[in-house]
């Protein structure tokens, strides 16, 4: 992969709309449980930063997926992996099967003011009874004339409490399984939605999460993305962005987490001497570079492949589940290297425990990946 300096001028303007908007505000966001996305996205819509490689017509940038790729390592910097996660949703999770599949009319109601940051999309997909499991949720769209009246409930919905609209996942035929399920815009405005409560997380405070409500909810049948029935074709293939985006975010994460610890290490000193000259110090360091390394390089070639129009389902499963765990790693091991300092929450290492805990288990946990990974090389699974 060679980026080129269009490529790279990019790399400079996100990172400094991090370094000098975002990361100043992310302690104040934490502790208020969620940041200000109405007011945040119309600023990365300035930049370019929503829907990199969607349609101009609609607001999109038109870019190669490098742009993506690039813009997910920059936010990899921010200092609340929530606020990154947020991004990502609007970006990656809540828009790319409306982008693909949705009508003109979709598009143009929308996705284009969710790439111009003025509405913040949310994906509907998981269920008090339905996580890993897709094909077991019951939230169902029944039809009544030109009308889906829709009920249920849908739970650890990032960006719930503040969405202007959701891409829910619904059951729209009698038909069981993958079968029959649907994909529909849902303005949260509508009569009978409503959030039903916001959820206290551990980590990834600065992202408001909630478990939604659905009753009775009408709203047009001409809602439904691409064909009705056809939903979970299309959630797997947004899956598939899904986690690879996340596994880009996450390699910049792991790589400037270490690069704050050596810092630390090389100014620390015990015995007389930086703990970055003690040898299990700097060969675990080392190591856990060379992961890291190996990830980029992988999350790399993915992004290549996507360019080239193949198909990335098993790299971005790797990369995936590559990162959770590496994710994890890194974590424990930044905040072992602070020692008492890395437990307190006064410093960043313990915000980063929290954070990345989520890595393996949103996205598809890693026994997904597991599961998925296997069927790929021909073993029941």
């Amino acid at each position: 992969m060679r980026l080129t300096p269009e490529h790279e001028a990019f790399r400079a303007t996100v990172r400094a709309l991090v370094d000098h908007e975002i990361n100043p505000a992310v302690d104040a966001w934490e502790a208020e449980g969620a940041f200000p996305a109405h007011e945040l996205f119309p600023r990365l819509a300035e930049v370019g930063l929503l829907g990199l490689e969607y349609d101009p017509a609609y607001g999109g940038g038109g870019a190669d997926h490098y742009y993506t790729l690039v813009a997910c390592e920059e936010l990899g910097r921010v200092h609340a992996a929530g606020v990154s996660m947020a991004i990502g949703v609007q970006n990656s999770m809540a828009t790319p099967s409306l982008a693909t599949f949705g009508s003109p009319e979709l598009q143009a109601q929308f996705l284009a003011p969710a790439l111009a940051g003025r509405a913040v999309a949310a994906i509907a997909v998981t269920e008090p009874g339905a996580g890993s499991d897709v094909a077991a949720l019951t939230t169902r769209a029944e039809r009544d004339g030109d009308e889906w009246v829709i009920t249920g409930t849908k739970t650890y919905i990032t960006n719930g409490q503040q969405a202007d609209w959701v891409c829910l996942l619904a059951r729209t035929s009698s038909e069981g399984g993958y079968r029959g399920l649907s994909q529909i815009i849902v303005p949260t405005a509508t009569p009978g939605f409503r959030v039903a409560r916001t959820l206290d997380k551990l980590g990834n405070r600065s992202s408001d999460t909630a478990e939604l409500a659905l009753d009775a909810v009408r709203v047009p049948v001409a809602n439904t993305i691409g064909t009705p029935g056809r939903g979970f074709e299309q959630q797997m293939r947004q899956f598939v962005t899904e986690r690879l985006t996340a596994a880009y975010t996450v390699a910049a994460q792991c790589r400037h987490a270490l690069e704050r610890t050596r810092t630390y290490l090389e100014a620390r000193e015990t015995f007389g001497s930086p703990l970055a000259d003690k040898q299990y110090v700097a060969f675990t360091m080392a190591e856990l570079s060379a992961k890291v390394d190996l990830l980029v390089s992988h999350n790399h070639q993915c992004a290549d492949d996507v360019v080239a129009g193949l198909d990335v389902t098993r790299g971005a499963t790797v990369a995936k589940l590559t990162a959770g765990r590496l994710a994890r790693e890194v974590a424990d091991l930044c905040l072992q290297f602070h020692g008492g300092l890395g437990y307190m929450e006064e410093n960043w290492t313990a915000r980063f425990f929290r954070d990345m805990r989520l890595v393996s288990i949103g996205a598809g946990a890693d026994e997904v990946m597991l599961k998925v990974l296997a069927r790929l090389e021909g073993y029941p699974a």
